[in-house]
């Protein structure tokens, strides 16, 4: 009998302890402490994790940093935690990860990286009452769609494509350009964007690839019998590094010319001495310009490495997530969502405000050169 209780006793201890690692590692909340849960969405496996990640951290030490303020709300202490989830920069993955955020009622949500994840999530959020700001979606749709609970802190594609299309003829002097975008929300939006800014440019070429392709042999001979002096692609490193390498393998000379998918450190690698002498752009001014930039990436590389693209961005839409809410005082995305469409904070970034739609007013887009496996801004 005395085994027999043991037994019994064993099996519910292992019992206890497997369920209590499937629970949240936050500490319980309590009368007096508020338990506040955003969370972050973006592509964690697959060939974008890199980005993805690069978010996740970011969002990750703006939490931490708040932690460490002993925030209080309404008289009660606040603890932050951070629910990180895999959208793979798939749609319909992406749709899944916004209804789940919705069934739980976290308080907020950074994310998605994509455009194309972005907008189809943004309509589950916004069903929700979730208030959702983007650190890197920059299609235009995302806040035209009316949905009062859609954020993001950076440029959009109106406003990098008329930085990229003027840059295109006044300081490169192309005369004739050939346009490749991966056929996505963000590709093919910021391609349109730049086309439809070039003047006294002819377009040579459009061609169109996805998001999955390595080998685009067969679309950069075809335009290689264009003549063209600009290639510009629309879409992400993971496409762009192999493709200007292909370029040049190809003795091509075409100045090769992307947006801020292609400017991460991944893109240098992948790229190696092919990226030389190619452009790209990035939302905002530098990150060593900015006042609180050294320091953030500072921080940053201590505790998580090079920083890939967007990490700054994530860091402050989490900041200005939690500013809403002190502001507010409240963590009900219903109240201090009225405290972001007035609220002025000190980013890393920028001083963010937001326009009634929900765009960063005042962006700033930043055009770099990449040397020697580094990017440089281009002084206009």
């Amino acid at each position: 009998m005395v085994v027999k209780h043991i037994v019994k006793l064993s099996i519910f201890l292992t019992a206890v302890t497997v369920l209590s690692g499937c629970q949240k590692s936050s500490p319980p909340a309590t009368s007096d402490s508020i338990e506040v849960v955003i969370g972050s969405a973006a592509p964690l496996t697959g060939p974008q994790s890199h980005l993805g990640q690069d978010n996740a951290n970011g969002a990750q030490l703006a939490i931490d940093d708040a932690n460490q303020e002993h925030i209080v709300i309404q008289g009660k202490k606040v603890h932050f935690s951070l629910q990180s989830e895999d959208d793979a920069a798939d749609p319909k993955t992406g749709t899944i990860v916004a209804q789940k955020f919705a069934d739980q009622k976290v308080n907020g949500v950074v994310g998605h990286l994509n455009s194309g994840t972005t907008i189809p999530a943004s309509r589950i959020y916004s069903n929700a009452g979730i208030v959702q700001i983007s650190p890197s979606a920059t299609n235009p749709k995302y806040t035209q769609q009316g949905f009062k609970t859609a954020f993001r802190v950076m440029a959009n594609d109106i406003q990098q494509g008329r930085v990229l299309a003027q840059f295109t003829s006044q300081h490169l002097k192309a005369k004739r350009v050939a346009i490749i975008d991966d056929a996505t929300s963000y590709g093919q939006g910021l391609a349109d964007e730049y086309a439809k800014n070039l003047t006294g440019v002819e377009v040579v070429a459009r061609e169109h690839t996805d998001d999955h392709s390595t080998d685009f042999s067969a679309i950069l001979t075809r335009i290689k019998g264009k003549s063209a002096d600009v290639i510009f692609y629309g879409g992400m490193d993971a496409q762009s590094g192999p493709m200007v390498k292909q370029l040049r393998a190809l003795r091509d000379k075409a100045v090769f010319l992307t947006g801020d998918g292609g400017c991460s450190t991944e893109f240098a690698q992948l790229a190696g001495d092919a990226a030389n002498a190619s452009f790209c752009s990035l939302p905002g001014i530098p990150l060593d310009k900015m006042p609180k930039g050294p320091d953030f990436s500072s921080r940053f590389k201590t505790k998580f490495g090079p920083i890939q693209d967007y990490a700054p961005y994530a860091y402050d839409a989490v900041g200005v997530m939690i500013a809403a809410m002190q502001q507010a005082q409240s963590t009900d995305p219903g109240e201090y969502i009225k405290a972001l469409s007035t609220l002025h904070y000190n980013g890393v970034t920028a001083n963010i405000s937001f326009d009634e739609k929900g765009d960063l007013k005042d962006a700033k887009v930043t055009v770099y050169e990449w040397l020697q496996g580094k990017k440089t801004p281009v002084e206009n």
